[in-house]
Parts: C-alpha cells; sequence; structure tokens
C-alpha cells in the first residue's frame, strides 16, 4: 500500500434484503439497506458515520466486517477488493480488521473467563501459541485498557458494562489489527463511562497507530472523536467532510436537523430547532429522488426528478443536494 492510499475504500457499495416473501417465495421489492454508498477512510483517520437508527450505518460496519455478504460494490483493505477475497486472505483480513460491538454482554461468551475470552483470537490467528506467552499477552492487553491481572479467573457478569466493554476492546486488539469499526460502542454505557472508553479509544489510537470507522447516531460524540464525519440518511451518505467544518457549517439540510437536536449549553447561542416533519420512509420503497425530499424544509419540485450525488463544496467537503441556494 503506498502512503498516500487509504487504508479503506467502500465504492458504490449496495447491501439489499429480502427480494422475495413468504412460504411459496413470492417476488418482494427488496429492503435498501445501503444503497449506492462511497467513502475512503486515511491510515490513522478516525472516521465517523452518523445518522438515525435505520439509516444503514450499521449495516455497512457489518458489510466492512464482511459479517454480511454485500450485493453490489467493492470493499477495497489496503488496495485489495474483500469481497472477492480467497479464505486465506479472508483470514488475514480478519486479523487486520476487528469490531468493537455496542453491547459489551452480548458479545461476550458469558460461559468463559476474561483469560479465555481474550486469549482465543491468538489460538484462532496462531499468535503466541506458547501457553505462558499467551497469559503473559492478555495480561499485558488488560492492563493497557485500564483494567488488572486479579481479572484473568472472572466471568463477563462479574464485570460492570463500562469495564466489559474494556475486555472487548483488549479481545479486538489481542491481534495488533490496523482498523477498528466500532459500532455504537459506548451508546449502551452510562454518560460518565462513555467519555471513559472513547477517551480510552483515542489513546489507544494515537499509542497503537490504529485507524477507527466510528458509528453511532449521536453526532455531539461523534464531533468530539471524529477527524471526519459522514451523515447518512435511508441508506444514502447526505453530507461528508472534517468534524469542524461539517459541524460548525453543515451544507446538507439533513445536517442541519441532526445539529439543531445537540444540546447547547451556553444559552446565548443556542441553535434554532429544526424539527423535520413526518416519518422515515420505508427502506422498501424509498422516495423517487433525494431519499431525504420528503422530510427536507428546502425541497423543491426538482428534488424528486435525480438522485444527488456527493459533490465537493471544498476540496474536502462534499454534499447530496442539488440546491445551492441554500445553508
Amino acid at each position: 500500500m503506498s502512503d498516500n492510499q487509504p487504508i479503506l475504500e467502500v465504492r458504490n457499495l449496495k447491501k439489499y434484503f429480502g427480494g422475495t416473501s413468504g412460504v411459496l417465495k413470492r417476488h418482494a421489492p427488496p429492503v435498501k439497506a445501503i444503497d449506492d454508498v462511497s467513502f475512503s477512510i486515511d491510515s490513522g483517520e478516525v472516521f465517523g458515520l452518523v445518522g438515525e437508527s435505520g439509516s444503514g450505518k450499521t449495516t455497512i460496519g457489518r458489510t466492512i466486517l464482511r459479517l454480511i455478504e454485500p450485493t453490489a460494490g467493492e470493499i477495497l483493505f489496503r488496495g485489495k477488493d474483500i469481497t472477492t477475497a480467497s479464505p486465506n486472505e479472508l483470514q488475514t483480513f480478519r486479523r487486520e480488521v476487528q469490531p468493537i460491538f455496542q453491547d459489551p454482554y452480548a458479545s461476550l461468551n458469558p460461559r468463559m473467563r476474561v483469560q479465555e475470552l481474550i486469549a482465543e483470537p491468538l489460538v484462532i490467528h496462531g499468535m503466541h501459541k506458547n501457553r505462558k506467552a499467551r497469559r503473559d499477552r492478555v495480561v499485558e492487553l488488560l492492563e493497557t485498557v485500564g483494567l488488572q491481572a486479579a481479572h484473568l479467573r472472572r466471568y463477563p457478569h462479574e464485570f460492570s458494562g463500562g469495564q466489559r466493554q474494556r475486555i472487548g476492546i483488549a479481545r479486538a486488539l489481542a491481534v495488533e489489527p490496523r482498523l477498528i469499526v466500532a459500532d455504537e460502542a459506548v451508546s449502551a454505557l452510562d454518560v460518565s463511562i462513555q467519555v471513559q472508553i472513547v477517551n480510552l479509544m483515542l489513546d489507544l489510537k494515537e499509542r497503537l497507530g490504529l485507524t477507527i470507522l466510528f458509528i453511532a447516531h449521536d453526532l455531539a460524540l461523534v464531533e468530539y472523536v471524529s477527524d471526519r464525519i459522514a451523515t447518512m440518511y435511508l441508506g444514502r451518505l447526505m453530507e461528508v467532510g472534517p468534524s469542524r467544518a461539517l459541524c460548525s457549517t453543515p451544507k446538507h439540510p439533513y445536517t442541519e436537523a441532526l445539529l439543531s437536536a445537540v444540546p447547547v449549553p451556553d444559552t446565548r447561542h443556542d441553535r434554532k430547532r429544526i424539527v423535520l416533519e413526518g416519518d422515515i420512509p420505508s427502506p422498501i420503497n424509498p422516495p423517487s429522488g433525494c431519499v431525504f425530499r420528503t422530510r427536507c424544509p428546502y425541497a423543491v419540485d426538482a428534488c424528486a426528478q435525480a438522485v444527488p450525488e456527493l459533490t465537493g463544496v471544498s476540496a474536502d467537503h462534499f454534499k447530496a443536494c442539488i440546491r445551492d441556494d441554500i445553508l
């Protein structure tokens, strides 16, 4: 991989679910969870992906991890398309790209002790084959995430939610990955614990040279964590740009609406509250043209005619909106 090549490139990614229904397998419209999404992540970057529930952001994470198969498109990791990878190439990929899931209890086997949970990836990938070397590595990982060797013999239920997520992070780090896919990694935790876990992840990112895809629905949290942010609605990207620019001067009405819902502590600078009318359309039958147009306060008739592509408003800031006379 060349120095200027992104560590991850997603090109025209689609994931449709269904297409048949019932015992007789009658034809049914597919659920378009991801519909022609493209973005890239540079090495060492934290890339935030934010959107409401049902926007498709978790499906993107799981598709990148190859936990579900894409319908179409390419996923290039270090220049190689992993959608066509051989079993050996996929084994290497799974070592270099590790997930951190939302529920730290459901993602840990309740019948395994902490030592076994963290050592399992080492065994699967043939790392630290000596039992003592594995134990030493597990202890090192526990201390790295703020836990102790005394926790080795405990089961997941003996820990708090924040401690369980630290175990999940240690498990992800065990095989020395290059990219972490953190899917709502702190949303199940108390707010005070969220800050601790997020700061831990940022510290590990600097110390270990990690790249992170940070998926969440909380734009304020994503702004704090990320170098760049993409907002997503109904399977499509609405805006992509540097964190500070996107959150200070949004260029898409959907990003503006998300920002308006973020509490501002200084009442002298309250943002105008934007209440989106109606419900999110069904991904089975999304609106024509711009999928956001049915709830957009700036929509015009032309918004229904063509699907807007991401176009540059600056060198590194893009929006999917046909109107240049707003925001």
